[in-house]
Parts: C-alpha cells; structure tokens; sequence
C-alpha cells in the first residue's frame, strides 16, 4: 500500500511506548521532536482485544503493524521505541521492511544466547519472576484521591527520583484517568504484568543476519537493564551505531531534551553512515 502524497516534508516518526506508560506520558519528548518529525503513536499496547498479550508478543506487534499500515496508510516510518516499544519496533520492522525507514532502540538491548534460554527457562518454572519487573507490576498501586497525591507517591520512588519535572507531571495527569474515587492508573496493572511474564525470547535470531532496514540503539549508562542482557547481540544487529547516554532504564522521562537529540542524530547517522561497521557513534 502505497502512501498518499504528504504535504508536511518532515519524515514520520512512529513512537512505540515502554510497558506501564502510555505514549502520552512522552509529551515533552515528541514537543522536542517535533520540530524534525511528524510524531505518531499507539496510546496503549495490549488493551485493545484484538490484541491480547500472549508469550512472545505476536499480537502486539499485530496492532504496531497494523496502526502503520492502516492509521499511517503504509508510510515507510521512523520507528523508535522505548523498552517495549523498542522490541515492538523491532519485530514489527523484521516482518514488515516496508514500512520502516530505520529503527531506533531507547534501552532494548537484544536478549541472546545463554541470556535468552535463560529467559526461556524463567518462564517455564516462574522462578525469574522475582527478580524482574513483574513482581512489582502484580502488586502496583493502582489508585489515589487526586493527581498530587500520585505525583508524591512516584517522586518518592528511587525509580522516580531523576525525572524530569514535567514528565513526571505528566505521568500523574496523563499516565491516569478520573474514577469516583479519584484518579487510577490508566495503563491496567495486569496487563502491565502478563508483558513482563511474556517476554520474547527469539530476538537474537534477528541479530544473525543483516536487518532489513538500518537500527541504532541508545542506552543508558546506569541502565540495569543494558548490564542483565549484555550488548554483543545488540552491537551486531546495530553495527556500531550505538549511542550512551547518562541515565538509568527511564531516560527518555529523566532527559527528554538530549534523548530527542540523540534521536535526532541516529535519524542522521543512519540515513548517511560514515564510519566503519562496528565503531561505536558515540562514548
């Protein structure tokens, strides 16, 4: 399917959210990209149910694949992704080349090897659940009487604590919804919870070959999540355009501003490559 002519030259930009946070709680970070992108969406993964959360994602990459073939008219797109967005984006791209220009990865590293069986064994028994997110997702609050009193009860979370302001703001207005009791997660917790228990454990597969289209990474130097799953298979399937940033899992929400411009500058890098295979963009 071919795409209707655009009159805005700015290239499409499909944003694919991390789990727990709807695409709206990334406001400041589409305000910074705008200026270069056209920004475009899924405001929440797996709510929909034509799309249920299953092991390994299928159907979520069903409704990426098909916001972009039928919200987006086929539009070869940017496709940039936060965590489980990234994955999402990246799945979506091996299946559908045409419909991504590149790919950018916000702290998706590439789970691989013994890490991956790993992974695979976790799930089987149920014994890597405690050490993952989803131990705290099954058990998240979900509830508060009015949106200050959500933004004090996350500002005093370690994983909240290097946020920036305003998306912090925007987590308690945006990342809720009204209720009688006063205001409540909008992204529901169990399925918060079944994406984290249904982790793919195949993407490696993607980085044996040469992808389709071009993918970069940006990751956070504190990232846990950058040290469990290690960086060979994700240094591979990028080829050197690797980007660092200081920040934990949560940077896009801690720096939005120099996120948008990494962003920025693997859009660049990506669409005129200009070093070796291999040699990281930036240190």
């Amino acid at each position: 399917m071919s795409a209707p002519p655009a009159a805005d030259p700015r290239p499409l930009l499909v944003f694919s959210h991390a789990n727990g946070f709807p695409a709206a709680v990334y406001r400041k970070l589409f305000q910074a990209l705008d200026p270069l992108f056209r920004i475009r969406a899924v405001e929440k993964f797996g709510h929909d149910a034509r799309y249920p959360v299953h092991d390994g994602w299928a159907a979520l990459v069903q409704q990426l694949v098909d916001f972009l073939q039928q919200q987006c008219h086929g539009e070869p797109a940017v496709l940039v992704g936060h965590s489980l967005g990234g994955y999402l984006s990246l799945m979506a791209a091996h299946a559908h080349p045409e419909l991504a220009r590149q790919v950018v990865l916000l702290d998706s590293p590439v789970v691989a090897g013994w890490r991956a069986r790993l992974l695979w064994l976790s799930k089987r028994t149920g014994l890597g659940e405690r050490f993952s997110p989803a131990a705290a997702a099954k058990h998240r609050r979900i509830q508060w009487p009015d949106t200050d009193a959500v933004r004090a009860h996350f500002a005093g979370k370690p994983a909240f604590v290097q946020w920036d302001t305003q998306m912090l703001h925007d987590y308690a207005t945006l990342g809720t919804v009204p209720t009688p009791q006063g205001r409540a997660l909008a992204f529901e917790r169990e399925i918060e919870y079944r994406i984290y228990k249904t982790l793919p454990h195949h993407l490696g597969r993607l980085a044996r070959k040469p992808f389709a289209v071009p993918v970069s990474l940006i990751a956070g130097r504190q990232s846990r999540e950058i040290r469990l799953a290690g960086l060979q298979a994700s240094k591979r399937l990028t080829q050197g355009r690797l980007y660092w940033i200081d920040g934990t899992h949560l940077f896009p929400f801690e720096s939005p501003q120099h996120t948008a411009e990494l962003i920025e500058q693997a859009f660049a890098a990506a669409q005129a490559p200009c070093r070796p295979a291999g040699t990281p963009c930036s240190l």
